[in-house]
């Protein structure tokens, strides 16, 4: 299992960020996690996948942001590998 914690600054708070980051997931197909706001600003992602492509795929999607909402603004990301317990769905949360 391949698992990663993204953290995303820019215009990612109050555009509908999370929740394009679900649909994104859904959309990748196998990506289990966890995103939320930061109180710095920032949405943090935890994401897990049986591969690592997959995985990649769905940074780079996260990257670009929503084509939809030209308020939201990804300006940089910083992902790193993690440990956590494993995810069977991928949701909103409010806290870590």
């Amino acid at each position: 299992m391949f698992k990663i914690k993204m953290t995303v600054y820019g215009r990612v708070q109050g555009v509908g960020f999370r929740y394009f980051v679900i649909s994104t997931a859904e959309q990748c197909g196998d990506i289990y996690g966890r995103v939320w706001n930061d109180a710095d600003g920032s949405v943090v992602i935890l994401a897990q996948s049986q591969t690592a492509q997959r995985l990649n795929q769905f940074e780079t999607l996260i990257r670009q942001g929503p084509k939809r909402n030209p308020f939201a603004k990804v300006t940089y990301l910083e992902r790193i590998p993690a440990a956590f317990d494993d995810f069977t769905d991928f949701k909103l949360t409010y806290n870590t």
